[in-house]
């Protein structure tokens, strides 16, 4: 293809010299897409006769001196759980045939205003309910690195487009890791800002106490820029690099280490070495209540799905894909009583993690104790075990939603059969911006 796949940043700086257009940039995403989609599945539905007209204008607005700023003339795409006016949000379900939304999710017009090129709505795990993005009423998402296997979920048709340069970034939900999953899975950045911290107003639910938005990325200072114009920031301030000598890590290894693939393992623990030698400080800290992570997890966000679909299963139980009708229906039998137990339990954790972070600049763990697994693999091998794909997936990265607290996932290499690798950086709460300038200074280190 003609154009090379480029960060926003780099983009930005072609885009500014005049030697790329908006137009140019977006009929390059779109010639990919056009290629690719049929292999992939990333994509739900493709806007490319809007995206050629937003283009255009963002390219005749630079050219009067109208800079919206860092996002200005970018290609994203944005996963089909938010709604964007006079298009269906189809949470990639037959549940929602029909429906068209009639305004912006607040997010969607914030990336408009920043001056964006919205190229089209990205296929998910069916309602966001799953990990692997492959119970969807428009058939799997796959992994640009292995078409046999997963993207990761429910952000996985999100993921596939960024890595396979369809978009430049994309826009993502997380209740259980869901941003950071298919991050690790297919070799981007994948941020989950501070729980609450980016609107969640017209975006479909699955657990509105655990549900955050999020951008993916091609690196640090893209997912800056994203992040920001998710805030309704008009612009970004800049993000300058720093080296990790004198950075701080907690490496929570009890429960975190316990369960991973050899090659993911050995993975993490070069990035930990190179860190170290680059002069970080990484000390070993301890989440005493990890081993309840998941029966908290489940009992929140199963008590909140069953809550949102009540209805929706009992009017029309039979248009959901099997595997998550099966999930909801089972999630009508969370007791009352659970639920609340859960919620005590998160603030337990949450208390568990502040203390851990308590004089580091943050903590650090895998992200996904696995590579991208193959499509349809209810279970993988993991050392002498097999182990619930489903259980594995969300392991790493479901505490943090738990607790709120900002996460990032960066990629850590590759396996000897080219999949990526993710490691996970945890700051304090309400310190997104702080995580990510942690995140910067360890990304070339890790990469």
């Amino acid at each position: 293809m003609g154009v090379d796949l480029l960060t926003i940043q780099a983009f930005g700086h072609k885009l500014r010299a005049r030697e790329i257009s908006a137009a140019e940039m977006t009929d390059e995403c779109l010639a990919r897409i056009e290629a690719d989609n049929a292999r992939l599945n990333a994509f739900i539905l493709v806007m490319a006769d809007q995206a050629r007209r937003q283009a255009r204008d963002a390219d005749r607005e630079l050219a009067s001196g109208r800079d919206r700023g860092p996002l200005h003339g970018v290609p994203v795409s944005i996963k089909d759980l938010f709604d964007i006016r006079g298009t269906a949000t189809t949470a990639a379900s037959r549940v929602r045939e029909g429906h068209v939304a009639e305004r912006d999710a607040p997010v969607v017009a914030y990336l408009r205003q920043a001056g964006a090129v919205l190229i089209g709505k990205t296929n998910l795990h069916e309602f966001a309910f799953g990990t692997t993005n492959e119970d969807s009423a428009f058939g799997p998402s796959r992994n640009p690195h292995d078409p046999t296997r997963s993207p990761g979920g429910s952000s996985g048709g999100s993921a596939a487009s960024l890595a396979a340069g369809m978009a430049l970034a994309t826009l993502g939900t997380d209740t259980g890791g869901s941003i950071r999953i298919p991050a690790a899975a297919c070799g981007t950045v994948g941020l989950k800002p501070t729980y609450d911290e980016v609107s969640r107003e017209g975006v479909v639910p699955l657990s509105p106490t655990l549900d955050h938005v999020g951008p993916l990325a091609q690196s640090v200072t893209d997912a800056w820029y994203v992040y920001h114009a998710l805030l309704g920031r008009a612009a970004s301030p800049p993000l300058s690099a720093a080296p990790p000598s004198g950075l701080r890590l907690a490496l929570p290894r009890t429960y975190f280490c316990d369960v991973l693939d050899e090659e993911v393992r050995a993975r993490f623990e070069a990035s930990l070495d190179a860190l170290g030698r680059a002069g970080a400080r990484i000390d070993e800290t301890e989440i005493r209540h990890a081993g309840d992570i998941a029966p908290i997890y489940l009992h929140i966000s199963f008590g909140d799905a069953a809550a949102y679909h009540a209805t929706m299963l009992d009017t029309m139980a039979d248009r959901y894909t099997p595997p998550v009708r099966l999930r909801l229906e089972a999630a009508r039998y969370i007791l009352a009583e659970d639920y609340v137990r859960a919620l005590a339990g998160r603030e337990v954790l949450r208390r568990e993690v502040d203390a851990a972070l308590a004089g580091y600049d943050a903590l650090v763990v895998p992200t996904l104790p696995i590579p991208a697994p193959p499509l349809g693999a209810s279970s993988v091998q993991v050392g002498a075990k097999m182990e619930p794909v489903r259980n594995l997936m969300l392991r790493l990265t479901q505490l943090f939603n738990l607790t709120g607290h900002p996460a990032i996932s960066l990629p850590c290499g590759r396996t000897s059969a080219g999949l990526p690798c993710g490691l996970q950086l945890v700051g304090a709460r309400m310190q997104t911006e702080a995580l990510l300038r942690v995140a910067l200074a360890c990304e070339e280190h890790v990469g």
